[in-house]
């Protein structure tokens, strides 16, 4: 038996161009829509810390920054840095491994963001 695969849209009533990477019609187009935000000047950061789903290890969750690929790895890389753990940035947040809350609201403070939490 042949493998099926998923070649995209197989028939479609809408004569409209459809989006190459999902699929929808370039109207409904979620790629379209997940643009990078700009840079705010004021930044307010949210620190928390989560264990559930995890192993029971710890990691401090840094949220609330803007959705900006390149400004979330170049934050995650600069507070990795700085605590000596690892990490990684995912949508709005950057998760460093291990409980750095203390560290990370002088670290935040410094650079004239607001800090909650």
């Amino acid at each position: 038996m042949a493998s099926r695969q998923n070649k995209g849209t197989v028939f479609s009533t809408e004569l409209r161009r459809v989006c190459p990477k999902c699929g929808w019609p370039e109207a409904r187009c979620a790629c379209a829509t997940q643009q990078a935000e700009s840079i705010p000047d004021r930044i307010t950061a949210r620190l928390r810390i989560e264990r559930a789903g995890r192993r029971g290890k710890t990691v401090t969750v840094v949220d609330g920054l803007p959705r900006n690929d390149a400004f979330l790895k170049k934050t995650a890389k600069e507070l990795k840095a700085a605590c000596g753990c690892g990490g990684a940035a995912k949508d709005s947040t950057v998760e460093l491994q291990g409980d750095h809350r203390d560290k990370l609201r002088g670290l935040l403070r410094s650079r004239g963001w607001v800090v909650k939490g």
